[in-house]
């Protein structure tokens, strides 16, 4: 029976390790003193943006942390935590940073992102850019102002040159 109990518990830390490995971004947070709702209008932002978000025993995320290299992060796994996993390294911190601002029991306290263990300050900064689809329209508009600027001028001279040319046929006839 000891023997199923600790396999299973061996499971759970090789599959927490396998996330926290291979997600983008692993943002940690301490939810003590949220409601029942509160939790569930959490989940539901975080499900939106496709965001894994688990709780999981301290011991075993303790572990899979120090198995996965990420032995500052242990420091981190006390109290009642919660664990978002993504594949985007910035939304994690985006969505728990704009949801502790409005519920300040939420409490960031450190995440793994794109393999490096940061700090509170950095979930904050990673918190302020915009999401993949907003990143992907800033660098659309600056590839095509360019373009747009050239279309103008090469406009402009076409105008210019479609004013002339009535103006020297009537001076022709």
């Amino acid at each position: 029976m000891k023997d199923a109990v600790l396999e299973s518990k061996k499971a759970i830390v090789s599959a927490i390790q396998e996330k926290m490995t291979s997600s983008q971004s692993t943002v940690v947070v301490e939810y003590r003193g949220l409601t029942v709702a509160e939790v569930t209008e959490l989940r539901r932002s975080l499900r939106a943006e496709g965001i894994e978000f688990k709780v999981y025993k301290n011991s075993m995320s303790q572990r899979a942390a120090e198995a996965a290299g990420f032995n500052e992060l242990t420091e981190q796994l006390t109290g009642p935590n919660a664990i978002a996993f993504s594949d985007d390294a910035v939304a994690p911190s985006r969505v728990l940073a704009k949801f502790a601002k409005k519920h300040d029991k939420l409490v960031l306290k450190g995440a793994i992102v794109e393999g490096k263990v940061v700090g509170v300050d950095t979930i904050k900064e990673l918190s302020s850019l915009p999401n993949r689809d907003g990143m992907l329209s800033m660098l659309l508009s600056c590839l095509q102002a360019p373009v747009r600027s050239f279309a103008c001028a090469v406009k402009a001279v076409a105008d210019k040159d479609g004013e002339a040319a009535p103006a020297e046929e009537a001076a022709a006839e």
